[in-house]
């Protein structure tokens, strides 16, 4: 008998985080000459970096979300750089470095992120619950995932 996929949750957690930082960060790069003064910032590049490292965030997402077994070490990582995107983005926004639009945008996109990390996390703890269990042979219960 096949057992399920346990990890089909994570997998689609990750592409939908990959696929969101990747369209934002395509976004940044090519309409970071018009975004940057609505939202407050002087100069596009900050946009244009920002949108980079957005892009190749996405592809390690991606690249662990479709290899064969789901790298918990680089979910875990995933989950932290999410978390600290949330905090910058607070930061930014109660520093007032953007105008009133950038930081709603800023808020908006962070309760985006927060959402991934969110279902991010639940899909490693299913992940690691079975992989407990296959080790054990008992089942686990002090889990509520």
């Amino acid at each position: 008998m096949t057992k399920p996929d346990v990890s089909s949750f994570l997998r689609r957690s990750l592409l939908a985080n990959a696929t969101f930082s990747g369209l934002a960060g395509l976004f940044f790069m090519c309409a970071a000459s018009p975004i940057a003064p609505s939202i407050g910032l002087n100069q596009p590049m900050m946009l244009i970096i920002v949108g980079g490292s957005l892009v190749l965030y996405a592809l390690g997402l991606a690249r662990n979300a479709l290899r064969p077994a789901v790298n918990l070490i680089e979910t875990r990582v995933a989950i932290g750089l999410d978390v600290l995107w949330v905090v910058g983005s607070a930061v930014v926004v109660l520093a007032g470095l953007l105008n009133t639009t950038g930081s709603w945008a800023a808020a908006v996109l962070a309760d985006f992120v927060l959402a991934f990390a969110i279902c991010q996390f639940i899909g490693l703890r299913r992940v690691e619950r079975v992989r407990l269990l296959d080790e054990t042979g008992e089942e686990v219960t002090s889990q509520p995932w």
